[in-house]
């Protein structure tokens, strides 16, 4: 079992960050790998509509730039998908969404390559925002056919500044016992 995080903030080793690495943390205790994309080091344009995947279907885009079809790869490659983004004026980072709208119309174009896979999101705010942003990116596991274990609160955290979040202790339980549900589940789906 391999998994992936994909932090959609501008912000290397911020709280989206942190979040998302706890997840990894519980993943790589449960015996399943993981690694971290962080859209704050890559150039992932935006979706043109331009329908180029449901006629090519070869799992390509034909938007041109330095880092979606590898992190396009990566996400068809692993069995447990993470996105996470910080809140910006009430929603989801331009990068993540621009990653979303891209993987999901290629992912669509050949055969719902997502279908079946396991993941969820992780979203952190100064002070509201996070529910928006939460079923924002939830709306894209649930179109894509994923399947996303609950926990014992919205994946949600609260933190501005970097470090902030390591004061949110239900955050940092919530994402903990979301990462153990994933857990769970792959070892249920793998008997």
């Amino acid at each position: 079992m391999k998994a992936i995080a994909i932090n959609g903030s501008a912000r290397t080793g911020g709280n989206t960050e942190a979040l998302l690495e706890k997840s990894l943390a519980v993943l790589a205790d449960g015996g399943i790998e993981g690694e971290m994309v962080r859209l704050s080091e890559k150039s992932v344009k935006p979706c043109t509509a331009c329908g180029s995947c449901f006629k090519t279907k070869d799992n390509r885009c034909a938007v041109q730039d330095d880092a979606f079809q590898q992190i396009y790869d990566a996400m068809r490659d692993a069995d447990i998908i993470l996105l996470g983004s910080p809140v910006y004026f009430g929603s989801a980072t331009a990068n993540l969404t621009a990653l979303m709208d891209r993987a999901g119309y290629v992912g669509r174009a050949n055969g719902n390559v997502f279908s079946r896979k396991l993941g969820g999101p992780v979203t952190v705010a100064r002070r509201a925002g996070q529910n928006f942003t939460l079923a924002q990116i939830m709306f894209w596991f649930m179109i894509m056919d994923m399947v996303v274990p609950g926990s014992s609160y919205w994946n949600v955290g609260f933190g501005r500044a970097i470090g902030d979040i390591k004061e949110d202790t239900e955050a940092l339980e919530t994402v903990t016992h979301f990462a153990e549900n994933l857990v769970w589940l792959a070892k249920k789906i793998g008997e």
